[in-house]
């Protein structure tokens, strides 16, 4: 059984459009390349017409992807979300016991995640260990270099 996805209402519609995206205009796109090489003649050594192919699998790959990830999606809608609780669909401050530095993480579904725009995963070991906090408590999160202690200072949604 698949697990369920988690998703913001952003980052489903994100997903959405990438979908209808392949399908309309990837899809076109590399039926037309299969039909120029084609037309190239003998397909034993039609390099351009087997590149062609092998992204034609590409797309329809990652098309069979998303569709299974939207049919899984739990979407986390602000209305449905404890604001005093951390949770995917989130925003958390939070404050390095160690350095004292502060840090700001949007809490995201594995598939939305990216860590440069500071959106982390749930299943993520700083995610995770943040999940359930409220505010005033601390997060031990295990990394390589040993043990991060964040404090939650700010919550919102």
């Amino acid at each position: 059984m698949e697990k369920d996805i988690f998703f913001t209402p952003e980052g489903l519609e994100k997903i959405e459009e990438e979908i209808e995206y392949l399908k309309t205009v990837r899809r076109k796109e590399v039926a037309e390349r299969i039909r120029v090489a084609l037309g190239y003649g003998d397909l034993s050594e039609n390099s351009e017409y087997d590149e062609a192919k092998n992204e034609q699998a590409q797309v329809e790959e990652r098309i069979a992807k998303l569709e299974n990830m939207v049919r899984n999606a739990t979407v986390v809608e602000e209305e449905d979300l404890d604001k005093d609780t951390v949770n995917v669909g989130t925003h958390v401050k939070v404050k390095d016991m160690d350095t004292g530095e502060t840090d700001v993480f949007d809490i995201v579904g594995s598939a939305e995640a990216d860590p440069l725009e500071g959106k982390i995963s749930n299943e993520s070991p700083v995610g995770s260990a943040l999940m359930g906090r409220k505010l005033g408590e601390v997060a031990d999160v295990e990394v390589p270099d040993g043990v991060l202690h964040y404090e939650v200072i700010e919550i919102s949604l």
